[in-house]
């Protein structure tokens, strides 16, 4: 059944004609042959609802919410210039748009999650499952329910825990568990097996079974040992391990020191997996944290399950930043996800994320509705909360980091980015060899230039240089670019017209591409630079603007758009922020030096020694300042010529005040 079907089902009719009722859908198109056009003045309901866009072929390629529809679409349909990017390029793939009139913000919500679960529109952002985290399921509907790890779909009646991190991190813990709850943990083929042959199998020999397959256990025990595993895993521990203590003692006072001694075995299984789930809030929370951290392209998300104040789960995705959204706007989107469907450990009364929710009343109502009691969300301020998110936000930022290394590493990923690059950019052939530039200042001092390297997709740090820049620009980035361009490519002219031998291999090598950071203006310096050396037919040119990633080359008015989950734009942005990244610590380690440069330095005469002891006698650097020139000759150790040019020295127009 479709979501539209599901929505008549509930009591929703379909009409052309029932805009503003209550509980009515309204289905409205209209199509243009290059991009959607503005529906008719009036047409638009002034009502709650979701709107998709569609393509030519009808597929829809975004969905979304508003609570005002005629507001919402009436953003789309202004000029492309004022909008951004992304979301000019959804504009104008569109081919019609459609609504659907709901009573209130909150069923618009339930109904976008909705259609964006059964389309997947490809402008959305992609909250795909990350479905290889494992988990300990409990099939509860069975005759005798069965304890064991399982991935991907949910499956009806059945009792998740976790996920957990990894596969053998739940086996272990189901290993100690079974010894305190001995359910089974074998399939339904082979407990049949074992219920015709009349013998139970090894694990009932070694107490990890109760052995329902040959009537070892009656079903109101067993039932009695499924209730009490779940409720352990859902964090009521204290009634557990005060039972098993009581009977452990029970069994010392009558003798029983088997029994005693099996018992204390079982709760050191326990406390062993509780060791695992460390307190990290008090008893009584039950909290899910949302942390990101990545950039404008792609996010990591990281999501722990706080249960009676134990990590009892947790789970990570990346996803694509397909919208335009900031990071309120990506929480919001993660919290469809995440409680879109009944999640595995319940909705808690409290979660915390790392942004603000941009509509975070509305998801408050959402959760608590489906909760039946309150729900908060809020980012935490201080104390112990605060210190968790950040570790979840630090988890966060060790996922992206671990997920660029793991596409920067992969060999068939950087030849794909390559020949993508080189049929996007139209280059002669796949740029092997890549530098970007990069310039660095704060309001125009201590100018410095980066280039970086990339051979064959890899960082080659020994080919990167820095450039101190030699002339006075201000804060003239271009013509910053312009000098470092032009020493870059004149020492190349100079090393190439040398002998082979004789080439020292500092600049002897052009690029395949040569990347600038910044729009169309360091475009035109860059193409200016080879023009004027006579390079422009050798080495291609293209540059990186930051804020839409969009790439400008030569020839060309409008910047080119790679595809936002290519390898070619990866590799461009990674080149790009490690320019950035190369820049900013030369830039960095100059103003350090001269910031710790003193005004004494480089007088002639005084040395160390009598620099140290001057300082010291008049009481540092601002009363060598005070000191009047008689102050100065008046200390018999200092010669009368170094004391003239200490007093010079400070009282020079250039010295620093």
């Amino acid at each position: 059944m479709s979501v539209s079907e599901g929505f008549v089902a509930a009591g929703y009719q379909a009409g052309p004609r029932s805009v503003g009722r209550p509980g009515r859908v309204a289905l409205v198109r209209s199509y243009d042959a290059a991009m959607v056009q503005r529906p008719p003045a009036g047409s638009i309901p002034d009502a709650p609802g979701s709107y998709q866009f569609r393509d030519a072929h009808g597929r829809v390629i975004y969905v979304g919410k508003a609570k005002s529809l005629r507001q919402r679409l009436a953003n789309y349909f202004q000029s492309p210039a004022q909008l951004p990017t992304r979301t000019a390029q959804m504009v104008e793939t569109a081919e019609s748009v459609e609504w659907i009139v709901v009573r209130n913000e909150l069923e618009a919500l339930m109904l976008e999650y909705s259609l964006i679960k059964e389309h997947a529109p490809r402008f959305n952002i992609d909250l795909k499952d990350d479905k290889s985290y494992p988990f300990l399921a409990i099939t509860t509907t069975d005759e005798w329910p069965r304890a064991t790890v399982m991935r991907g779909d949910r499956r009806r009646g059945t009792r998740y825990f976790g996920p957990y991190s990894a596969a053998w991190a739940i086996r272990e813990a189901l290993d100690l568990l079974v010894r305190t709850f001995p359910v089974r943990t074998c399939s339904d083929t082979k407990l049949n097996r074992h219920a015709r042959m009349g013998r139970p199998c090894l694990l009932f020999h070694i107490e990890k079974c109760a052995g329902p397959c040959v009537g070892e256990v009656t079903k109101d025990d067993y039932d009695r040992m499924v209730r009490e595993l779940i409720a352990f895993l859902e964090g009521d521990t204290d009634e557990v391990l005060g039972r098993l203590e009581a009977q452990m003692r029970a069994a010392s006072e009558e003798l029983e020191f088997e029994r005693a001694a099996r018992i204390r075995d079982r709760l050191g299984a326990l406390h062993k997996v509780l060791e695992r789930q460390q307190m990290v809030l008090a008893r009584e929370d039950d909290i899910d944290l949302v942390a990101l951290a990545g950039d404008e392209l792609e996010t990591s998300v990281q999501v722990f399950h706080v249960r009676r104040g134990r990590v009892v789960g947790r789970k990570g995705f990346i996803l694509d930043r397909a919208e335009d959204l900031d990071d309120s706007g990506v929480i919001d989107r993660v919290l469809e996800g995440l409680y879109g469907e009944e999640p595995a450990l319940g909705i808690p009364s409290e979660v915390l994320v790392s942004a603000e929710s941009a509509e975070r009343e509305l998801f408050e109502e959402w959760l608590s509705t489906r909760r039946g009691t309150r729900v908060t969300i809020r980012v935490p301020q201080r104390g112990d909360k605060r210190a968790l998110m950040a570790t979840v936000g630090e988890n966060a930022g060790a996922e992206f980091s671990r997920h660029r290394l793991r596409r920067a590493t992969d060999h068939n990923s950087r030849a794909r980015a390559l020949n993508d690059l080189q049929q996007q950019l139209g280059l002669p052939e796949a740029p092997l060899r890549i530098e970007c530039y990069d310039m660095s200042h704060i309001q125009g001092t201590d100018y410095v230039g980066s280039m970086v390297v990339l051979e064959d997709g890899i960082p080659k740090k020994s080919e990167y240089r820095r450039f101190k820049i030699r002339g006075d620009q201000g804060n003239d980035d271009f013509a910053a670019m312009e000098e470092v361009l032009t020493r870059r490519f004149t020492a190349y002219l100079e090393e190439r017209a040398r002998p082979v031998a004789e080439r020292s291999g500092r600049f002897s090598y052009p690029p395949q591409l040569l990347l600038v950071d910044g729009g169309k203006g360091q475009l035109g310096v860059a193409v200016s630079v080879l023009e004027s050396l006579g390079l422009e037919e050798e080495i291609p040119v293209a540059s990186l603007a930051k804020r839409f990633e969009e790439v400008y080359v030569p020839g060309r008015s409008e910047p080119i758009l790679l595809p936002r989950n290519s390898e070619a734009l990866f590799l461009l942005q990674r080149i790009r922020d490690e320019a950035h990244r190369f820049a900013i610590s030369f830039h960095r380690e100059l103003r350090g030096k001269r910031m710790t440069t003193s005004v004494l330095d480089g007088i002639p005469g005084l040395g160390e020694a009598r620099r140290t002891r001057l300082l010291k006698e008049l009481g540092g650097v601002t009363a060598v300042k005070r000191a009047t020139l008689e102050e100065l000759l008046a200390l018999p150790w200092l010669p009368d010529t170094v004391g003239r040019a200490v007093f010079a020295r400070i009282h020079s127009p250039g010295s620093p005040s």
